[in-house]
């Protein structure tokens, strides 16, 4: 009896110590989640705000050059070259756009260089000279400096400068990359899963597609742009860093992922169904579309919403098939060049200049915000319409 009380005993502090190790193991992995967002939305909120400048001109046709006499009129002590060159760096290389815009005012609020808008937002000034120093304090002195919303950030493609680099063309890139790849993979992923669980014969020859089915579902995502590069730009001849191409490579990386995430939904439904469609005399094809069809499109939903989240996340395959050119303009049709988000990542990140440390965190805030949407709206699609057999 004492025997079964001390086994009862360690049985017990075994399990306690199990269920502490769970706990601070959930907490441990919460926390560092914590961290990771606010360290990135600390370095990203920056890229949500830009700095403007208020600047008196003349208005002529030249607005580059009526900035450059604006900012020497404001600032005279600028005699030398040098001195003048430093003046001209604190505005956006963009500003005779914005001074377009104004056409007709006096005064007129245009964007600041990447190293002023630093030195606003964060007192960052080693990129700055003596005589920059002393002209930004004098603008902040005199209050003529503003924040305002950088809806620029959204609205431009990548450039050179990082005060006018936004993700538009990665935003638009990567919305006809996924409906292209989902034009081609849904469909055929949904048949040839029906096929293969419903109406394929079993035998040796189905036993090899479903083993290389899996075996596909696993292989490296660079491999795909290794294909896509050998299949559609050297064989095909497909524009080069087209949408097009984009998305029938990652056509390939998904489509073993929608058919077995469909195949195991199809095996989930009861074979009662399937016997009491056979036993009014439906046919296999009308009780697939009538009945199996609709029971099985939540667990199909889910399953692609994943897919199209795995696939929004890659960058290897489209660095194969170059995707990592400089894109300047936002892209119009499926063929022309284009970026994704990853990818302007990937790009952003090698860049030297500081103010794009920002637009990297950014980016990459908006990629995690739309992974997380996708794969909540997966969940709530798989709560709301699971059904329990």
């Amino acid at each position: 009896m004492g025997r079964e009380i001390k086994n009862l005993k360690k049985r017990n502090a075994a399990e306690r110590r199990f269920k502490m190790l769970g706990v601070a193991s959930t907490a441990f992995a919460l926390a560092f989640l914590a961290i990771l967002f606010v360290a990135i939305f600390s370095k990203a909120s920056g890229a949500f705000w830009r700095t403007e400048i208020a600047l008196e001109i003349n208005q002529n046709e030249d607005y580059r050059q009526a900035i450059k006499d604006g900012l020497r009129q404001r600032f005279p002590e600028a005699k030398t070259i040098a001195e003048i060159n430093s003046l001209y760096q604190l505005v956006s290389k963009a500003s005779n756009l914005e001074a377009k815009e104004q056409s007709g005012k006096q005064q007129i609020w245009i964007s600041a260089s990447s190293k002023s808008d630093m030195f606003f937002k964060h007192q960052n000034s080693s990129a700055l000279n003596e005589n920059q120093l002393l002209w930004l304090s004098d603008l902040k002195e005199k209050n003529e400096i503003r924040k305002v919303v950088n809806w620029k950030f959204f609205e431009f493609a990548d450039s050179r400068e990082p005060e006018i680099a936004g993700v538009g063309a990665g935003l638009v890139g990567s919305f006809l990359v996924m409906l292209i790849f989902l034009i081609f993979a849904f469909p055929i992923a949904v048949m040839c899963a029906f096929y293969l669980e419903e109406f394929a014969p079993k035998n040796r020859l189905t036993d090899i597609i479903e083993i290389s089915i899996n075996n596909l579902a696993a292989i490296p995502s660079i491999i795909y742009g290794l294909l896509g590069l050998t299949v559609y730009l050297q064989f095909m001849h497909l524009p080069r860093s087209s949408s097009l191409v984009g998305g029938m490579t990652l056509f390939m990386l998904v489509l073993p992922v929608i058919i077995i995430a469909t195949r195991n939904t199809i095996r989930s439904i009861p074979s009662s169904i399937r016997d009491a469609g056979a036993a009014l005399g439906a046919s296999q094809m009308q009780v697939m579309l009538h009945h199996l069809l609709p029971l099985s499109m939540p667990g199909i939903m889910t399953g692609t919403i994943l897919a199209v989240s795995r696939a929004l996340g890659e960058t290897a395959p489209l660095l194969m098939i170059g995707m990592v050119a400089f894109i300047a303009d936002i892209p119009q049709g499926f063929t022309d060049p284009t970026t994704v988000l990853p990818v302007q990542i990937y790009l952003w990140s090698d860049s030297p200049e500081i103010g794009f440390m920002e637009k990297t965190s950014a980016a990459i805030l908006l990629l995690l915000t739309f992974l997380i949407l996708f794969n909540l709206v997966a969940i709530i699609l798989r709560k709301k319409f699971e059904k329990k057999w």
